[in-house]
């Protein structure tokens, strides 16, 4: 309860920014900048440090002297600052690791981020922030040291289903991302899943939340061939898309060059990006974690050409927000990167608008972030005629299959690239 009502307050101050900062139209394209380099000033500047991707957190500390204030909140030297995920990742089967006392800091820099409309989401940081809360309860109560693993698997359940008001969708998130660390899955930590995944819901019900807007399918298609096609077609490009843009991401992410210089090409890049979307659809279409762009396609009549060319746009432009120092998440830009590929085949095969998009956020969950079992918990708890829902659950495995095999052509590429670079030529006598 405690993890899902923070995440809460978080998302909607993060809300009721977006709010104010979506109606400064002259200034809606130079925002998300600010936000970054916002982001990037906290991070960089009061967490000190140096960036580095790595698998190995240093275990958070904590001193009541005045003299080691600045040491308790600074990021450690093997701690990427901007990746949230990445911690909830690397604490998995160790949760009382989490460094819980950067949280502070990166609340700050996603507020900046998302609030001042960067193309990044509140999934990642939800999680996060879940997962810090259980941690923080579990070694700031002595009588509760036992506790802290479930504490904050909990947690991270309860935060992400307050958002998605669908309790499962937490508990597959929390369960799949432990799955890269290879955790074994005990009956504590099931309970502590599916008890957090509940709790969250139950807050998400009791204040009536809605957080994050899901596409509900309303139409079923005309017959078992088209939506059959319209699962093949929208989950290659769903998956494909997404997965790419996942490789992309990690690669910004990771790389380590000086804050200033990843904030000046990336936020460069993001102000052209910006623009170009602002012509090839609207302002607001480029504004945010990907909802306006929704909106847009919806109530617009517009080529799949230009739906592919905005969903392209957009994936490119959360890229670049990685590679500037963006604080947040991916969870929710690759709903709005999946909505608007699986509307490029609507027209072509005769599927409803809000089917396609549906079915296409889910495979830009499943074959983009990975997490197909979240996936298939999100289809069934959004709802939707019987067909409908038959058709996004195929469209899921169809995008994690071609998610999967464009991750790996992209890997495969990538190392033989590097491969030749490192290759000396060899001269003849």
């Amino acid at each position: 309860m405690i993890g899902s009502l923070a995440a809460v307050l978080l998302t909607e101050a993060i809300k009721q920014t977006l709010d104010i900062t979506s109606g400064l139209t002259a200034w809606l394209l130079l925002l998300p900048l600010v936000g970054v380099t916002l982001a990037v000033l906290v991070l960089f500047g009061l967490g000190k440090g140096q960036s580095v991707q790595t698998l190995a957190p240093r275990e958070a500390t904590s001193s009541g002297r005045w003299g080691s204030l600045m040491a308790w909140y600074s990021f450690p030297r093997d701690i990427a600052r901007a990746d949230l995920t990445g911690d909830v990742v690397n604490s998995s089967g160790a949760e009382e690791s989490f460094p819980w006392n950067l949280t502070p800091l990166r609340a700050l820099a996603i507020l900046s981020t998302v609030g001042l409309g960067a193309p990044m989401g509140t999934e990642s940081p939800a999680a996060h922030i879940g997962v810090a809360t259980g941690t923080w309860l579990g070694r700031s109560i002595p009588s509760l040291h036992k506790l802290v693993r479930p504490l904050a698997i909990g947690g991270g359940a309860a935060s992400v289903s307050a958002l998605m008001g669908i309790p499962l969708v937490g508990s597959f998130f929390m369960f799949e991302l432990s799955q890269r660390r290879q955790v074994s899955l005990t009956p504590e930590r099931v309970a502590a899943m599916l008890a957090g995944g509940v709790v969250g819901w139950g807050i998400n019900v009791a204040l009536k939340l809605q957080l994050i807007r899901l596409i509900v399918p309303r139409v079923s298609p005309d017959d078992f061939g088209e939506g059959v096609a319209a699962a093949l077609f929208i989950g290659a490009i769903a998956g494909t898309i997404t997965a790419l843009t996942g490789e992309a991401i990690y690669w910004a992410r990771g790389l380590r060059n000086r804050p200033i210089i990843r904030l000046l090409i990336g936020g460069l890049a993001m102000l052209f990006l910006a623009i170009v979307i602002g012509q090839v659809a609207t302002p607001e279409a480029a504004f945010g974690p990907g909802g306006a762009a929704i909106v847009w396609a919806e109530n617009i009549e517009t080529t799949p050409y230009h739906l592919l060319a905005v969903a392209l746009l957009r994936a490119a432009s959360t890229t670049a927000a990685v590679l500037a120092g963006a604080c947040g998440g991916v969870f929710v830009p690759f709903l709005a990167i999946g909505d608007l590929s699986g509307r490029v085949f609507a027209t072509a095969f005769g599927v409803a608008g809000d089917l396609a998009g549906a079915a296409g956020a889910a495979a830009g969950i499943a074959g983009g972030y990975r997490l197909p079992l979240t996936a298939v918990a999100m289809v069934l708890g959004v709802g939707g005629p019987q067909g409908a829902q038959l058709t996004s659950l195929a469209t899921v495995v169809v995008g994690a299959l071609a998610g999967m095999v464009a991750a790996r052509a992209a890997n495969q590429l990538s190392s033989s690239l590097r491969t030749k670079s490192r290759q000396k030529p060899v001269t003849g006598n």
